[in-house]
């Protein structure tokens, strides 16, 4: 694999008393989508702003295309989409871009065929008069994502860019994501989201700052030596209940009639003897990448 476009090496990075993140390493390819997981107060934010230069680490160094992200180059090449992205309201969706087309510096004749191309994209073609505070939040996030991408970066940083939006919307942006990374963009996105991390390249699982695992995500589900089982034939609650504090259960995801369990490895011979006199059944069942992250995450708050 060629080298990283984004690198980073023992990033920490503290507010007051807070350590919002703790020796992180983070590689990320050209053509490839890196997904930062975890939940609030993981440090996904934290690690963005770092590479974004909106924030400097207390040690630990990042290079974007070999170069400090302070470095005015660097700043050429980078998009950026915040969580709490702000384009201007009364402006219809096309003035916003042609404001980001003089932020950026690009001539007209140069970035009008962007500017269709962006619109065409994003399905914002119908709605290029429409102004921005009177999108839907799917339709506001696409215009962001557009402006972010206007100069035609090479790395891509969006930070929750789904967060707030409708089903339709997340999968149609992920599907953009998806082909810019074709086009050899660099792409870093942080998610809450389990099923946004699958369709990373590869993943970087944070808790409270630490790293907890990475890789790509089937390889991750591949390795996890957890044993995973459904639990069935008493109510969740009372399943809840019973496994309070047993050792053998890593973490439980009830859903409709039926527990999901992550257990300890080794633990399905221990679980199967605590719940058989209760008249439950316990099944195997193939692990999938929630199950990794509750797993790893565990593990992290034991240790």
């Amino acid at each position: 694999m060629t080298e990283a476009v984004v690198h980073a090496r023992g990033l920490r990075r503290t507010f007051g008393a807070r350590v919002a993140l703790d020796a992180l390493d983070l590689d990320v390819h050209a053509g490839r989508i890196h997904g930062l997981v975890g939940p609030d107060g993981a440090g996904k934010t934290t690690t963005l702003r770092l590479v974004a230069d909106l924030l400097t680490p207390d040690a630990g160094e990042v290079r974007v295309d070999g170069r400090a992200p302070s470095d005015p180059a660097v700043r050429e090449i980078v998009g950026l989409m915040p969580q709490r992205y702000s384009l201007y309201g009364d402006l219809s969706v096309r003035e916003n871009l042609t404001f980001f087309r003089r932020l950026f510096g690009l001539g007209r004749r140069e970035a009008e065929p962007r500017i269709q191309r962006l619109l065409d994209l994003t399905r914002l073609g119908p709605f290029q008069d429409r102004r921005a505070d009177d999108l839907s939040g799917g339709m506001y996030k696409k215009l962001a994502l557009a402006c972010a991408l206007l100069h035609q970066p090479r790395v891509l940083l969006l930070d929750e860019p789904t967060n707030g939006v409708d089903p339709v919307s997340r999968r149609e942006l992920w599907t953009l994501l998806g082909e810019f990374a074709a086009q050899g963009v660099a792409v870093l996105v942080t998610t809450p989201y389990m099923d946004e991390a699958e369709r990373c390249h590869g993943v970087s699982l944070l808790h409270e700052g630490k790293l907890v695992a990475e890789g790509a995500p089937a390889a991750l589900v591949r390795a996890l030596d957890h044993p995973v089982v459904r639990i069935d034939g008493m109510p969740p609650r009372a399943v809840v209940e019973a496994l309070q504090g047993a050792a053998e259960v890593r973490a439980l995801t009830p859903g409709g009639d039926r527990v999901r369990a992550v257990l300890a490895p080794g633990g399905l011979d221990a679980l199967t003897r605590r719940l058989a006199p209760l008249g439950a059944s316990v099944t195997p069942v193939r692990a999938d990448f929630e199950d990794v992250f509750l797993a790893r995450v565990r593990e992290a708050e034991a240790a």
